[in-house]
């Protein structure tokens, strides 16, 4: 099935009385990009929720923001450490001393000092929350893979069209193929007449020509290649896995023989329908940009 880069998913839980929500974020990116935004107690989870989010996804850049909206219960409880003040009113004192002042540090400024107020945060089973945020993280996920497979229908149902457009210029080509090979062998064959009267070559050597002109004109190869190409990004589609590195390299290997038939074949009517399977391509990749 093919998958978009882009979703988002949310999903909220109950901790200890807390209510705390899970929301994920996936844009496109080249390889598997995870960040995270939690509570600094949970901090030493984060290596455990990663390898969570590398299981339902294999490419985009991920942010995941857990917040936690905290009750009269769950709430830290302020303490204040009166060691930690004396030594700072102290250390006030003796400085004013030394310095022959009569200044006195006041409690607008003691409070601020590291260590005089502090948080403590109750304790937690940090096994019994990670249990729970992977439960609600999972879900989250889940919730973004459903999105991103919603969407990447839309894209699928696009590169199929793209296919069939590029079936369709390349069919036309193919069409006027019998008339240009039979415009060249004409002109093959006047050019052979003027090198034989001009230069008296051996019959060897015109055979050898002649094989070389041809050559230059036969696109059997580009058009065989072309073919399987877009029966390959047609599977692609189809596939559970992951495909926009897949479908990546069938677009370059496209342009490279889109380019190589523009090249051999100099007619008017060709010339158009290779610009067309330039610009269905171009399109074609656009997409592929998008796609996990």
């Amino acid at each position: 099935m093919t998958r978009s880069m882009t979703g988002f998913g949310r999903v909220s839980t109950d901790i200890d009385n807390e209510s705390v929500t899970i929301e994920v974020n996936a844009v496109n990116h080249r390889f598997l990009e995870c960040s995270f935004r939690l509570p600094g107690i949970w901090a030493s989870l984060e290596t455990a929720l990663r390898n969570v989010v590398k299981k339902h996804v294999a490419r985009g850049k991920i942010t995941i923001s857990i917040r936690r909206s905290r009750g009269a219960v769950g709430r830290p409880v302020i303490q204040f450490d009166e060691e930690n003040a004396k030594q700072y009113i102290e250390a006030s004192r003796a400085l004013a001393h030394l310095m022959n002042s009569t200044d006195a540090m006041s409690l607008d400024v003691l409070v601020q000092l590291d260590g005089v107020f502090y948080q403590e945060e109750p304790e937690q089973d940090l096994e019994r929350v990670k249990q729970t945020l992977t439960d609600t993280l999972n879900g989250a996920l889940s919730q973004l893979n459903q999105a991103r497979s919603q969407e990447g229908e839309v894209l699928a149902k696009d590169v199929s069209e793209r296919i069939a457009e590029m079936r369709d210029a390349l069919s036309i080509i193919e069409a006027r193929l019998p008339e240009l090979a039979a415009a060249h062998a004409k002109r093959l064959h006047e050019r052979v007449a003027e090198l034989n009267t001009d230069v008296g070559l051996p019959e060897e050597r015109l055979a050898i020509e002649i094989a070389l002109m041809a050559d230059k004109m036969d696109v059997n190869e580009e058009v065989v290649r072309l073919n399987s190409h877009f029966d390959q990004v047609l599977k692609l589609l189809k596939q559970v896995e992951p495909i926009g590195r897949d479908l990546n390299f069938l677009a370059q290997e496209l342009q490279r023989e889109i380019n190589t038939l523009g090249s051999k074949l100099r007619d008017t009517d060709v010339t158009r329908e290779v610009l067309r399977l330039k610009a269905e391509l171009e399109k074609l990749r656009e997409q592929a940009q998008n796609i996990e």
